[in-house]
Parts: structure tokens; sequence; C-alpha cells
């Protein structure tokens, strides 16, 4: 965060630092440069008010990445309060929304989060369905596991290797045979390697 901190620069940081949540709001809401925002997305979701959870929803929509990106992880420090509201984020038309929220929800790791980061394995944006098998990685829950094995016949290549490390970390006899399958059918030298690296 000191990176975001030095692009805002010590006055205007500091000013952040001291306003209550409403003016943290206002900043996160109005504020025209994106270092601004960004910070006091950080410190929004640092609070921990669950106030501030459809906000931080609403930013995942801002027009800068980088904004984008910090809303997900406050909503993620937020924790648990926040899942039902992403879950609605993840009907947003715009894929880059959904893939916040899709993050958000992984970076919670809550057993809450298992059916929706499931269902979104099957979004149309591959983004979206590498990072829903990311999160899964990270909460490694035996529901996924037949959602996760499909996945390892994804067009995408980057989709394949997620599901792949995302198996690995489930581990038991039936992943294994599934990776051996896909190892078999699989022409990509870096998805091969990271389903040979999920089989250890």
């Amino acid at each position: 965060m000191e990176e975001i901190k030095e692009a805002v620069g010590t006055g205007p940081a500091r000013d952040l630092e001291e306003m209550g949540i409403e003016g943290l709001i206002t900043a996160f809401q109005r504020n025209e440069d994106p270092h601004i925002r960004r910070y006091a997305a950080f410190l929004l979701g640092k609070s921990g008010d669950p106030r501030v959870v459809p906000v931080l929803v609403k930013g995942l929509s801002d027009l800068d990445k980088g904004v984008r990106e910090q809303a997900a992880l406050a909503l993620s420090a937020i924790g648990k309060t926040a899942i039902g509201p992403l879950q609605k984020a993840m009907e947003d038309p715009k894929w880059e929304t959904r893939y916040r929220a899709v993050e958000a929800l992984g970076k919670i790791a809550d057993q809450l989060v298992v059916s929706p980061l499931i269902k979104a394995l099957s979004d149309e944006r591959d983004h979206v369905r590498y990072m829903a098998a990311k999160g899964l990685r990270e909460v490694r829950d035996s529901q996924s596991v037949d959602p996760l094995i499909a996945l390892l016949g994804d067009e995408n290549e980057f989709v394949r290797m997620m599901a792949a490390k995302g198996l690995g970390s489930i581990g038991g006899v039936k992943v294994k045979a599934a990776l051996e399958e896909a190892l078999r059918k699989e022409q990509n030298d870096r998805v091969k390697a990271a389903l040979v690296d999920a089989m250890k």
C-alpha cells in the first residue's frame, strides 16, 4: 500500500487517513484522481465497516483498473458480510466487474464462497473462469472437484493450468486419475507442466 500512498502524496494521504467513513466514501465515489480513489478504497476496507460494502461493490465497475483491484481487496478484507453483494455483482454484464467480484470471493476463502465460485467456472469470459478456479484452489473444497475436472478441457490454456493447480491443492485418487487423463490429451507444454506439478 506504500506505493499508492506515495502516488497520492503525503498531505492528501494524511487527509484521507483523518477522514471518517462518510468522507472516505465521498472521496472514493467522486474524486477524479484514481490514486486517491484507490487509497480511499484501502482505508474503507481497513475500517471493516459493513456499511461500506455496497459502495465498494460499485467500485468494482470503476473506470480505473487499479481502483477495481483495490475495491476487490477491500471487500475481501471485510469478509463474510460482502459475500451476498459480491454474488450479485457476479451477474454484472461487464466481465471486468464479474472478474473482480470473483477475485474478492476467492480471497475471502470461506465455505460460503464455494457455490458462487463453482458457478463462475462456467462464465462466458475466460478471465472470470480463471479467477474462479484460482479462488477454489484457496478454498480446497471437495465439491469443486468435478467442476474443476470439467475445466481441464477449457479452450483457454491459462484456465486449464489454474484448474490443474486447483485440483492439485485438493488431491485424492479421483483427482489424480483425472489429471493423468488430461495429461495424455494435452498438447500445450505449459499446461502439461502444470498437470505434472499438480500430481506431486
